[in-house]
């Protein structure tokens, strides 16, 4: 009989492991309801020009994407979360209907064809925010804290921002061309994806896994060179934002993110662990300007982020974050001899109580059903005997004690609630 397993790059998150993931969106559920962001969900799949947009210069569009056809429609599954929220703002015409900015966030699976390894598989699921309407440096700062907010939540402190500004689209149009004089003289000595990129996104060069320790790379231009004023203002408030909000931050003029809609602030935030080595970075993000335009909207901005689901439940592991199991039964009910199904009925009662209850319902040993009861954490045990059906009673014991009470059934739920 064949043996089938998990397709490479996917898992199966197991019963036993599923307190932990309970316990991470309960806090980003609870942590964007005080941010006061609204949850979103769109297709698992999308038209493929919804992320393949025009000369797009990224790994994750040009390398990464499950991609199908079916007649002559193009779709892919989606590998990213912000491009589905948009096009679903504006198809909706969100912008006419929402309070501005719009507070989006969405908790899904997404799925990239790349190398898994530790914390990255080509099955994934990612928390991200999007924040669309209005441009303002504190918006900025203040999406970055939400983040950061999340990620205390689950008990990783080590973190640090790094956080950069690719500028409007004055000040990049001046350094592509500056990238694109300074590497022109020396594209042989660079990877055939850098080739590409220098003719799509030179920006994408300084990104690159390949060159990115060479000469070359360390004498490139400087993005802060070609910045204009107003670009610099707006960045210096950026920082500003995050000072009063006492959150550190490194500036990494190399720092230019993996997808080509961002403009003025990206960023990402690191674990400084020693241990996480190249799965250092927790969530990370950026400002897009003329995204909404491009699936038909308004000329408007948003900033958003994103957090792999699994490697933050990594890190919080790694420290030692200590996760609350969900599952401890408030009673287990032990049944003894012919007692039909009694067991069940009153175990019944007391869920509709509001009581979580484990009910044996099979005939086994009074001690393997005490064993049944440890394992589950019982707070209480009720023990049902030929004996108490008759007299319609049951025996009440706290778990760990020897001594037992006899009580109606109006007494055993009083006795419970107290």
């Amino acid at each position: 009989m064949a043996q089938y397993q998990t397709p490479r790059g996917t898992y199966d998150i197991l019963p036993e492991e599923m307190d932990k993931w309970h316990e991470l969106e309960e806090v980003i559920r609870s942590t964007t309801k005080k941010y006061r962001y609204q949850e979103i969900r769109t297709p698992v799949f999308e038209l493929t020009p919804v992320f393949k947009r025009e000369n797009d210069s990224s790994d994750m569009v040009n390398k990464e994407m499950y991609t199908f056809e079916l007649g002559d429609t193009s779709y892919t599954l989606r590998p990213e979360g912000t491009a589905g929220v948009i096009r679903s703002f504006c198809q909706h015409k969100l912008y006419g209907s929402m309070e501005m900015p719009a507070k989006l966030y969405y908790l899904e699976p997404m799925f990239r064809h790349e190398r898994p390894q530790k914390g990255r598989q080509r099955q994934f699921t990612q928390f991200g925010v999007e924040n669309i309407g209005i441009k303002s440096p504190e918006i900025d700062a203040e999406t970055i804290a939400l983040g950061i907010d999340i990620v205390k939540k689950m008990g990783i402190s080590s973190v640090k921002v790094l956080i950069n500004t690719l500028g409007d689209d004055e000040s990049r149009s001046n350094y592509r061309n500056a990238l694109k004089d300074y590497f022109k003289p020396h594209l042989d000595e660079l990877c055939a994806d850098c080739h590409r990129r220098y003719e799509q996104n030179p920006l994408r060069i300084l990104d690159c896994k390949v060159d990115h320790d060479k000469d070359i790379m360390k004498d490139a231009p400087r993005l802060s060179d070609y910045l204009n004023e107003e670009s610099k203002n707006y960045f210096n408030r950026v920082l500003s934002a995050l000072d009063h909000l006492e959150i550190p931050y490194e500036v990494d003029d190399r720092l230019v993110r993996g997808l080509d809609y961002y403009t003025h602030t990206v960023f990402e935030v690191e674990s400084t662990r020693e241990e996480s080595g190249a799965q250092a970075t927790i969530f990370a993000g950026g400002r897009y300007d003329h995204l909404v335009e491009y699936f038909g909207g308004p000329e408007l901005s948003g900033i958003g982020f994103a957090i792999g689901l699994e490697r933050l439940l990594a890190l919080a592991e790694e420290d030692h974050h200590e996760f609350k199991k969900e599952l401890k039964s408030d009673v287990y009910v032990i049944g003894l001899g012919e007692v039909g199904s009694e067991p069940l009925r009153i175990a019944m009662k007391l869920r509709e109580e509001g009581f979580n209850v484990d009910v044996n319902l099979s005939p086994r040993s009074l001690k393997s059903q005490f064993k049944s009861a440890e394992r589950a954490e019982a707070t209480y045990i009720v023990i049902i005997g030929e004996e108490e059906v008759q007299k319609k009673v049951y025996n009440l014991k706290k778990a760990g004690d020897k001594e037992q009470v006899t009580v109606t059934e109006e007494e055993l739920i009083n006795t419970l609630k107290k």
